[in-house]
């Protein structure tokens, strides 16, 4: 595997938009964590029963939502009605779900990375990938830094190679048994994104030897963050976006 391009993305990431502060995978999420200074957000996309790509971590509606059930079996006109606020707190009801579309919007208008967890709803793996990935270069056909596609899914990172291969790609490896890097290679990822657990100075020495950036995954300690930024590590996703400061090195 050769050395990757240097490395886009900004060291800090804000996992979800703004973690808990505010309704996650939201674009109130987006606004906060980029009134505290973060230009880099994490996101979860699947698809509406009629193919929209929009944001949501679950599989079902029941956890952030008004709504019960499976994700994927209302069309986005009926999703876009539901409240993805009021389980959060007071001031969030109301907040509705966002497309994908609606965060390339916001990325570009406010110079934000972006980081999109395929997070198909099971079932719909390759179809998601392949869908988020076509999505994701329309949306960013006009410039901005190329959005950063993630996945636990082996079958739906591939379907995003074959459909837009020139998007980076990283792999989210969550157990120490995983074989990162031959999976890394197989799917031709720029990145591996690992659980912060699992790291330690050697994985990341190891991972940028292969031509591997590293990001981690939730980081909400600031003096660890700090420790791993001292080791090297690319990218640090945090819900603690107003106790880590994104402009630290």
């Amino acid at each position: 595997m050769s050395t990757p391009q240097a490395w886009p993305y900004p060291r800090y990431c804000a996992h979800r938009g703004a973690g808990s502060l505010a309704p996650e995978n939201t674009l109130a999420a987006l606004r906060l964590g980029h009134a505290h200074g973060y230009r880099m957000v994490e996101i979860d996309a699947k698809l509406s029963a009629d193919g929209v790509a929009f944001l949501l971590h679950d599989a079902t509606l029941d956890r952030t939502t008004n709504a019960r059930g499976r994700a994927d079996a209302r069309t986005w006109r009926e999703l876009a009605l539901l409240d993805a606020g009021a389980w959060h707190s007071p001031p969030y009801v109301g907040e509705p779900l966002a497309t994908l579309a609606a965060v390339a919007r916001f990325s570009l208008a406010n110079a934000t990375a972006v980081n999109i967890e395929i997070n198909p709803t099971p079932g719909r793996e390759r179809e998601t990938g392949a869908a988020v990935a076509l999505d994701a270069a329309a949306l960013w056909s006009e410039g901005g830094v190329p959005p950063l596609l993630s996945s636990f899914s082996a079958e739906a990172l591939a379907a995003a190679r074959d459909a837009v291969p020139e998007l980076p790609r990283a792999w989210l490896c969550e157990y120490p048994e995983d074989d990162w890097t031959a999976v890394c290679q197989s799917l031709d990822c720029r990145a591996v994104d690992i659980n912060y657990t699992l790291l330690d100075r050697g994985l990341v020495d190891r991972a940028h030897a292969a031509g591997l950036a590293v990001a981690t995954w939730t980081v909400n300690d600031p003096a660890q963050a700090r420790e791993f930024a001292r080791w090297g590590v690319d990218t640090i996703i945090t819900d603690a976006v107003d106790l880590i400061d994104p402009s630290a090195c």
